[in-house]
Protein backbone atom coordinates (compact mmCIF):
# COMPACT_ATOMS: atom_id res chain seq x y z
CA UNK A 1 0.00 0.00 0.00
CA UNK A 2 2.93 2.33 0.64
CA UNK A 3 6.19 2.65 -1.26
CA UNK A 4 9.18 4.93 -0.57
CA UNK A 5 9.19 7.93 -2.88
CA UNK A 6 12.41 8.91 -4.64
CA UNK A 7 13.26 12.52 -3.81
CA UNK A 8 15.13 14.97 -6.02
CA UNK A 9 18.25 16.49 -4.48
CA UNK A 10 16.62 19.76 -3.41
CA UNK A 11 13.71 18.04 -1.62
CA UNK A 12 16.17 15.64 0.00
CA UNK A 13 18.07 18.73 1.17
CA UNK A 14 14.91 20.17 2.69
CA UNK A 15 14.36 16.89 4.53
CA UNK A 16 17.87 16.99 5.91
CA UNK A 17 17.39 20.61 7.01
CA UNK A 18 14.00 20.23 8.68
CA UNK A 19 12.99 16.59 9.24
CA UNK A 20 16.03 14.31 9.14
CA UNK A 21 15.04 10.69 8.76
CA UNK A 22 11.41 11.40 7.83
CA UNK A 23 9.85 8.96 5.39
CA UNK A 24 8.15 10.09 2.19
CA UNK A 25 5.77 7.44 0.89
CA UNK A 26 3.61 7.09 -2.20
CA UNK A 27 0.18 5.71 -1.31
CA UNK A 28 -1.39 3.34 -3.82
CA UNK A 29 -4.87 4.36 -2.69
CA UNK A 30 -6.40 7.81 -2.47
CA UNK A 31 -7.91 8.81 0.84
CA UNK A 32 -9.42 11.65 2.82
CA UNK A 33 -8.65 9.99 6.16
CA UNK A 34 -6.49 6.89 6.51
CA UNK A 35 -8.52 4.25 8.38
CA UNK A 36 -7.12 2.48 11.46
CA UNK A 37 -6.77 -0.71 9.42
CA UNK A 38 -3.73 0.71 7.62
CA UNK A 39 -1.68 0.68 10.81
CA UNK A 40 -0.59 -2.89 10.10
CA UNK A 41 0.53 -1.91 6.60
CA UNK A 42 2.46 1.06 7.96
CA UNK A 43 4.26 -1.03 10.53
CA UNK A 44 5.98 -2.76 7.63
CA UNK A 45 7.76 0.51 6.74
CA UNK A 46 7.96 2.50 10.00
CA UNK A 47 9.59 1.65 13.30
CA UNK A 48 6.62 2.30 15.57
CA UNK A 49 3.30 4.10 16.04
CA UNK A 50 2.39 6.53 18.82
CA UNK A 51 -1.28 7.27 18.31
CA UNK A 52 -2.55 10.82 18.68
CA UNK A 53 -5.85 11.53 20.42
CA UNK A 54 -7.58 14.65 21.69
CA UNK A 55 -9.95 15.46 24.51
CA UNK A 56 -13.46 14.51 23.37
CA UNK A 57 -14.86 17.51 25.28
CA UNK A 58 -13.30 19.80 22.66
CA UNK A 59 -15.71 18.48 20.02
CA UNK A 60 -19.25 19.92 19.92
CA UNK A 61 -22.08 17.40 19.73
CA UNK A 62 -23.10 18.49 16.23
CA UNK A 63 -19.57 18.62 14.77
CA UNK A 64 -18.72 16.59 11.64
CA UNK A 65 -17.91 12.95 12.33
CA UNK A 66 -14.28 13.47 11.28
CA UNK A 67 -13.67 15.44 14.47
CA UNK A 68 -15.01 12.57 16.58
CA UNK A 69 -12.53 10.28 14.85
CA UNK A 70 -9.67 12.68 15.51
CA UNK A 71 -10.65 12.89 19.16
CA UNK A 72 -10.90 9.12 19.48
CA UNK A 73 -8.23 6.58 20.24
CA UNK A 74 -7.94 5.10 16.74
CA UNK A 75 -5.01 5.77 14.42
CA UNK A 76 -6.17 8.58 12.14
CA UNK A 77 -4.19 10.51 9.53
CA UNK A 78 -5.56 13.26 7.33
CA UNK A 79 -8.98 14.83 7.00
CA UNK A 80 -11.27 15.95 4.18
CA UNK A 81 -9.79 18.97 2.45
CA UNK A 82 -6.17 18.17 3.30
CA UNK A 83 -5.17 17.87 -0.35
CA UNK A 84 -2.73 15.57 -2.09
CA UNK A 85 0.02 15.50 0.55
CA UNK A 86 -0.42 14.83 4.27
CA UNK A 87 2.00 14.10 7.08
CA UNK A 88 2.05 12.71 10.57
CA UNK A 89 4.35 12.54 13.58
CA UNK A 90 2.36 9.59 14.93
CA UNK A 91 4.88 7.34 13.24
CA UNK A 92 8.53 6.96 14.11
CA UNK A 93 10.09 8.32 12.01
CA UNK A 94 7.56 10.98 10.91
CA UNK A 95 5.92 10.23 7.56
CA UNK A 96 4.75 12.20 4.53
CA UNK A 97 2.11 10.56 2.32
CA UNK A 98 1.72 11.48 -1.36
CA UNK A 99 -1.71 10.55 -2.72
CA UNK A 100 -2.49 9.22 -6.20
CA UNK A 101 -4.73 12.22 -6.86
CA UNK A 102 -1.55 14.17 -7.65
CA UNK A 103 -0.77 11.98 -10.65
CA UNK A 104 -0.52 14.28 -13.65
CA UNK A 105 0.18 17.37 -11.55
CA UNK A 106 3.34 19.31 -12.46
CA UNK A 107 6.34 17.58 -10.92
CA UNK A 108 7.75 20.80 -9.49
CA UNK A 109 4.51 21.61 -7.70
CA UNK A 110 4.31 18.14 -6.14
CA UNK A 111 7.93 18.50 -5.01
CA UNK A 112 7.03 21.82 -3.36
CA UNK A 113 4.11 20.20 -1.51
CA UNK A 114 6.40 17.46 -0.20
CA UNK A 115 9.02 20.04 0.83
CA UNK A 116 6.31 22.08 2.54
CA UNK A 117 5.20 19.01 4.52
CA UNK A 118 8.78 18.37 5.62
CA UNK A 119 9.12 21.96 6.83
CA UNK A 120 5.85 21.66 8.77
CA UNK A 121 7.01 18.43 10.42
CA UNK A 122 10.09 20.22 11.67
CA UNK A 123 8.17 23.14 13.16
CA UNK A 124 6.67 21.13 16.00
CA UNK A 125 3.25 22.73 15.51
CA UNK A 126 0.00 20.82 16.12
CA UNK A 127 -0.73 18.15 13.54
CA UNK A 128 -4.39 19.13 13.05
CA UNK A 129 -6.58 22.16 13.54
CA UNK A 130 -8.33 20.38 16.41
CA UNK A 131 -4.99 20.10 18.18
CA UNK A 132 -4.43 23.78 17.45
CA UNK A 133 -7.76 25.08 18.75
CA UNK A 134 -8.20 22.51 21.55
CA UNK A 135 -10.90 23.77 23.94
CA UNK A 136 -11.11 27.00 21.92
CA UNK A 137 -12.86 25.08 19.14
CA UNK A 138 -16.10 25.33 21.11
CA UNK A 139 -15.49 29.07 21.52
CA UNK A 140 -15.05 29.38 17.76
CA UNK A 141 -18.31 27.54 17.14
CA UNK A 142 -20.11 29.92 19.52
CA UNK A 143 -18.52 32.96 17.86
CA UNK A 144 -19.75 32.26 14.33
CA UNK A 145 -23.31 31.85 13.01
CA UNK A 146 -22.32 28.99 10.69
CA UNK A 147 -23.43 25.43 10.18
CA UNK A 148 -21.13 22.82 11.79
CA UNK A 149 -19.57 21.83 8.46
CA UNK A 150 -18.81 25.48 7.66
CA UNK A 151 -17.30 26.02 11.12
CA UNK A 152 -15.10 22.99 10.43
CA UNK A 153 -14.01 24.52 7.09
CA UNK A 154 -13.34 27.89 8.72
CA UNK A 155 -11.28 26.32 11.52
CA UNK A 156 -9.18 24.41 9.01
CA UNK A 157 -8.61 27.64 7.06
CA UNK A 158 -7.61 29.59 10.16
CA UNK A 159 -5.12 26.88 11.08
CA UNK A 160 -3.73 26.99 7.54
CA UNK A 161 -3.09 30.72 7.92
CA UNK A 162 -1.41 30.19 11.29
CA UNK A 163 0.91 27.55 9.85
CA UNK A 164 1.61 29.81 6.88
CA UNK A 165 2.79 32.57 9.20
CA UNK A 166 5.41 30.11 10.50
CA UNK A 167 6.51 28.61 7.18
CA UNK A 168 6.66 31.48 4.71
CA UNK A 169 9.93 32.92 5.97
CA UNK A 170 11.55 29.56 5.33
CA UNK A 171 10.11 29.44 1.82
CA UNK A 172 11.35 32.96 1.10
CA UNK A 173 14.83 31.97 2.29
CA UNK A 174 14.99 29.22 -0.34
CA UNK A 175 15.84 31.90 -2.90
CA UNK A 176 19.43 31.28 -3.92
CA UNK A 177 19.66 27.83 -2.32
CA UNK A 178 16.61 25.88 -3.42
CA UNK A 179 15.62 28.06 -6.37
CA UNK A 180 13.34 25.54 -8.08
CA UNK A 181 11.21 25.13 -4.95
CA UNK A 182 11.28 28.86 -4.24
CA UNK A 183 9.97 29.52 -7.74
CA UNK A 184 7.10 27.08 -7.13
CA UNK A 185 6.20 28.93 -3.92
CA UNK A 186 6.20 32.28 -5.74
CA UNK A 187 4.25 30.91 -8.70
CA UNK A 188 1.53 29.42 -6.48
CA UNK A 189 1.09 32.80 -4.79
CA UNK A 190 0.84 34.60 -8.10
CA UNK A 191 -1.81 32.15 -9.26
CA UNK A 192 -3.86 32.89 -6.16
CA UNK A 193 -3.84 36.67 -6.51
CA UNK A 194 -6.52 36.96 -9.24
CA UNK A 195 -8.85 34.82 -7.13
CA UNK A 196 -8.37 37.11 -4.14
CA UNK A 197 -9.35 40.22 -6.03
CA UNK A 198 -12.91 41.18 -5.16
CA UNK A 199 -13.24 38.37 -2.59
CA UNK A 200 -14.65 40.61 0.17
CA UNK A 201 -17.24 42.01 -2.23
CA UNK A 202 -18.20 38.51 -3.31
CA UNK A 203 -18.79 37.52 0.33
CA UNK A 204 -20.89 40.63 0.96
CA UNK A 205 -22.98 39.94 -2.15
CA UNK A 206 -23.49 36.29 -1.22
CA UNK A 207 -21.69 35.00 -4.32
CA UNK A 208 -19.36 32.91 -2.17
CA UNK A 209 -19.82 31.40 1.28
CA UNK A 210 -17.76 32.93 4.09
CA UNK A 211 -15.95 29.71 4.98
CA UNK A 212 -15.00 29.10 1.36
CA UNK A 213 -13.67 32.65 1.05
CA UNK A 214 -11.70 32.22 4.27
CA UNK A 215 -10.16 29.02 2.93
CA UNK A 216 -8.94 30.89 -0.16
CA UNK A 217 -7.66 33.93 1.74
CA UNK A 218 -5.93 31.89 4.44
CA UNK A 219 -4.19 29.71 1.89
CA UNK A 220 -2.58 32.88 0.53
CA UNK A 221 -0.94 33.76 3.85
CA UNK A 222 1.86 31.23 3.37
CA UNK A 223 2.67 32.78 0.00
CA UNK A 224 3.09 36.26 1.53
CA UNK A 225 0.73 37.96 -0.91
CA UNK A 226 -1.84 40.62 -0.04
CA UNK A 227 -5.14 39.22 1.17
CA UNK A 228 -8.53 40.99 1.26
CA UNK A 229 -9.13 43.52 4.03
CA UNK A 230 -11.80 41.30 5.61
CA UNK A 231 -9.10 38.71 6.36
CA UNK A 232 -6.03 40.93 6.60
CA UNK A 233 -5.91 40.81 10.42
CA UNK A 234 -4.97 37.13 10.13
CA UNK A 235 -1.74 38.13 8.38
CA UNK A 236 -0.30 39.56 11.57
CA UNK A 237 2.45 39.00 14.12
CA UNK A 238 -0.24 38.97 16.81
CA UNK A 239 -1.79 35.85 15.27
CA UNK A 240 1.64 34.23 15.04
CA UNK A 241 2.12 34.89 18.76
CA UNK A 242 -1.34 34.29 20.23
CA UNK A 243 -2.77 31.56 18.00
CA UNK A 244 -6.27 30.20 18.67
CA UNK A 245 -7.43 32.89 21.11
CA UNK A 246 -6.60 35.51 18.49
CA UNK A 247 -8.44 33.52 15.80
CA UNK A 248 -11.58 33.28 17.92
CA UNK A 249 -11.52 37.00 18.68
CA UNK A 250 -11.02 37.76 14.98
CA UNK A 251 -14.06 35.61 14.16
CA UNK A 252 -16.16 37.37 16.79
CA UNK A 253 -15.28 40.84 15.51
CA UNK A 254 -15.65 39.86 11.86
CA UNK A 255 -19.15 38.47 12.23
CA UNK A 256 -20.21 41.38 14.43
CA UNK A 257 -19.20 43.67 11.56
CA UNK A 258 -21.20 41.56 9.09
CA UNK A 259 -24.44 41.85 11.08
Amino acid sequence: MFEPRALPDDVAGIREDHAPGALVLDSDGDFETLPPSVAENLLAVVDSLDLLSYDASWVPADAPATLDRLAGEEFTVGAPGDGGVVWTRQTEPPTVFVKPRLEGAPEGFVDFLVAEALVEIGLGLPETFLGFFAEEYRALEEAVPLEPADTYQLAAALFDAYVGLHTRETFADWDGEYDRLHDQWVDAGERLEPRLSGLSEAVAAGRIEFAEAAELACSAVKHDVDIPAQFAALDADAYHEHGPAYAVRWAEKTFEALE
